[in-house]
C-alpha cells in the first residue's frame, strides 16, 4: 500500500531482540499525512516494537540490532539526533503517566524543560493553554494548572500526557494502546480528541481494540509474528481482507 502524501516510509524493517530472535521481520509500509494508521494483531506480533522503532525509543533496550530503514519527509531517522527526532514524533504511553512531582503546568511544557529550551513566561503560558485547549483539557484544569496531575482522572491524566506530546507540535504522534487501561467514558473522549487532532496531525496507533480500529482509523496494518501480513485502508480490510490470516484474526479464531 501506498497511500498519498506519505509523510513517513518504512524500508524492509527488521529488529532483532537478540541474534536471531526477530520481533519485526522485512517491514515496508508508508504512513498517510494527516491520518489515523492503526496497527493490530495478538499479543507478541511485534506491533509495539514497530511503534517504537518510529522515534527509536526501542533503542532503550539492550543488545537490539536493526536493519533497513525508516524516513521521515525522505530523511533516515536513524541519521538524526534523537532529541531533534523525539521533538518531530511524540509517543503516548499505554497508561497515563503524568510526571508525579509535576504540576499539570509542568507536565505540559515538560519536554522544553527536560531538553534545556529556555521560554518566556508568556510563551510558557501560551503553550500550557493552547495545548490543554487542543485536547479539550482547559476549561477542566485552568483553576487547578499548579495541582499536580496525579489528582486526575485516569481519562483526564491521558489527554495531559497528549497535551505533552503535542505541546513541541511533532509531525507524528505516536500512541500505545492509550485507552486500554480506561473506562469507555475516558475512552471514547480520547478516540473523539483523536479523530479532531488528525486535521494537523499524523497518528499512528497500536491497540488491541478491533472496534476501536474500525471507529477511527483511516487505514490498518495487520501484523503476525513480526511480519505485516495486510496493510490496507480499515473499511476495505474490515469487510474484504485478502490474508485468511487476517479474516481468522477479524472474526476472533484467534489473537
Amino acid at each position: 500500500m501506498a497511500p498519498a502524501a506519505s509523510i513517513l516510509s518504512i524500508e524492509d524493517l527488521s529488529i532483532a531482540y537478540d541474534r536471531d530472535k526477530y520481533a519485526v521481520k522485512n517491514v515496508t509500509a508508508t504512513v498517510r499525512k494527516n491520518a489515523i494508521t492503526a496497527i493490530m494483531g495478538p499479543s507478541g506480533c511485534g506491533k509495539t516494537t514497530l511503534l517504537r522503532a518510529i522515534n527509536r525509543m526501542h533503542e532503550l533496550y539492550p543488545n537490539i540490532s536493526t536493519e533497513g530503514k525508516i524516513k521521515l519527509y525522505g530523511d533516515n531517522i536513524y541519521e538524526m539526533p534523537t532529541i531533534e527526532l523525539r521533538r518531530k514524533i511524540g509517543m503516548v504511553f499505554q497508561r497515563p503517566n503524568p510526571f508525579p512531582t509535576m504540576s499539570i503546568y509542568e507536565n505540559v511544557i515538560a519536554g522544553y524543560k527536560l531538553n534545556g529550551i529556555h521560554l518566556k513566561r508568556s510563551e510558557r503560558d501560551e503553550i500550557v493553554e493552547t495545548t490543554l485547549r487542543d485536547v479539550t483539557l482547559w476549561d477542566e484544569v485552568k483553576n487547578a494548572l499548579h495541582k499536580k496531575g496525579t489528582f486526575l482522572s485516569g481519562g483526564q491524566q491521558q489527554r495531559l500526557c497528549v497535551a505533552r506530546a503535542l505541546a513541541f507540535k511533532p509531525e507524528i504522534i505516536l500512541l500505545d494502546e492509550p485507552t486500554s487501561a480506561l473506562d469507555p467514558v475516558s475512552t471514547a473522549k480520547i478516540e473523539d480528541l483523536l479523530v479532531e487532532l488528525k486535521q494537523h496531525y499524523t497518528i499512528i496507533l497500536v491497540t488491541h481494540n478491533m472496534s476501536q480500529a474500525a471507529r477511527i482509523s483511516d487505514n490498518s496494518m495487520f501484523m503476525y509474528l513480526g511480519e505485516l501480513i495486510e496493510y490496507e485502508d480499515t473499511k476495505t480490510m474490515f469487510t474484504n481482507p485478502k490474508d485468511p490470516r487476517t479474516e481468522g484474526y477479524l472474526t476472533g479464531k484467534f489473537g
